[in-house]
């Protein structure tokens, strides 16, 4: 789980990059950009506020999660195990997945720094309902970071991710295996979204306290 982690902390910092260049961006392309410039503008506005895990909360379902599939990427990771599962059982698992998810992008706020994207040529399918927005992260103390997107077009003709490549890593592919092994290992996804809603609340818990401990100390310096 922890390189899991590591994958959506890059992702979280991929979205909050700027523009290399300014050349005319596709629309999954400027779907990438936008989120990027709203974050990068929010955090940079709201650095104090996040370790606030709700303040957190709130900014990931306003600027992240329209324009990510959630549903799609929960089909995906879960794989037969989705199609086996009852109409509350993928609700259940939505809500806890969503908020192990929102655990990292905590995390990966807090790490914010200054870096730059840049994007390559995209690769469209035949329907072009799906595309893989090709980019380069670029940072000041290391190499470029291939991070790739694999985004679709929706019936409202909105397009969203579902899946993020970094450095030839599917963070779908992970996410898919570490689930199918917790299933078999814990004897079946009740007991799997148990354990995601264990882990959740541990996280609430420990982000609360360190919260009430950074207030405590500005108050008594």
């Amino acid at each position: 789980m922890k390189i899991l982690k590591g994958l959506f902390a890059s992702l979280l910092l991929s979205l909050l990059m700027t523009t290399v260049s300014a050349t005319e961006l596709s629309p999954p392309q400027q779907v990438i950009q936008d989120t990027s410039d709203l974050l990068y503008s929010i955090i940079k506005s709201d650095k104090d506020k996040l370790n606030d895990r709700e303040y957190v909360f709130q900014l990931v379902h306003d600027v992240v999660e329209p324009r990510v599939d959630l549903n799609k990427i929960s089909k995906l990771v879960l794989g037969k195990y989705w199609r086996k599962a009852s109409k509350q059982q993928r609700l259940e698992f939505q809500k806890e997945f969503k908020h192990l998810l929102i655990n990292t992008y905590a995390t990966a706020f807090n790490e914010f720094d200054d870096w730059a994207i840049k994007f390559l040529p995209t690769s469209a399918t035949k329907s072009k309902k799906r595309v893989i927005v090709k980019t380069e992260m670029i940072l000041t103390s290391r190499p470029p970071i291939a991070v790739n997107y694999r985004m679709a077009r929706n019936k409202a003709g909105e397009w969203k991710a579902y899946d993020v490549i970094i450095e030839g890593i599917s963070m779908v592919t992970n996410y898919k295996g570490s689930f199918a092994k917790s299933i078999k290992k814990k004897g079946g996804l009740d007991n799997v979204i148990q354990k995601l809603a264990d882990k959740n609340k541990r996280s609430r818990e420990e982000a609360e306290a360190n919260k009430l401990r950074i207030d405590s100390a500005n108050k008594h310096p």
